[in-house]
């Protein structure tokens, strides 16, 4: 039985300041707790199968933020996980005030084997970084989107 491929949707909103901008989620939970270079994603989620990849994005963006994705998508060329799930990602301008990030929340068992539950943010924190600091900032297999950002915006 062949396993069917997983993919995620999300959204890489951007700015313009001095330089571009882009806003990134650093993950919640303890396994990502103490990690930062190279821990940063873009907030994106699951797509079910037949699932309408722009709305997932956008919906999964709500859910992990609390911020609301407008309009004036443009979506960039997918990037591959290491496990070989797929994401599909499009960029978008907006300058959020992020005072009115909140994320959902997952639960898991803390600590591992003892029996004991409990709930993290999905998303701990959300900052926007020039480009320069988003590449080092950014899971490695996201970068392609950045530089394609960067080409696109010239």
């Amino acid at each position: 039985m062949r396993r069917r491929e997983e993919i995620s949707a999300g959204l890489l909103a951007f700015r313009r300041r001095d330089t571009i901008e882009v806003l990134l989620a650093h993950p919640g939970g303890p396994f990502w707790a103490k990690k930062d270079d190279g821990a940063w994603t873009i907030p994106k989620g699951l797509a079910e199968p037949g699932d309408d990849l722009l709305a997932t994005a956008r919906r999964e963006f709500t859910e992990e933020t609390n911020l609301t994705a407008a309009s004036g998508f443009t979506m960039l060329t997918p990037v591959r996980q290491k496990s070989g799930k797929m994401v599909h990602a499009w960029a978008f301008a907006a300058d959020f005030d992020l005072a009115a990030f909140v994320s959902n929340t997952f639960e898991i068992e803390w600590p591992p084997r003892s029996g004991r539950r409990q709930r993290f943010p999905e998303i701990d924190r959300i900052a926007y970084f020039a480009l320069p600091a988003a590449m080092s900032k950014i899971i490695a297999y996201q970068r392609p989107l950045l530089r394609e950002l960067e080409r696109r915006l010239g």
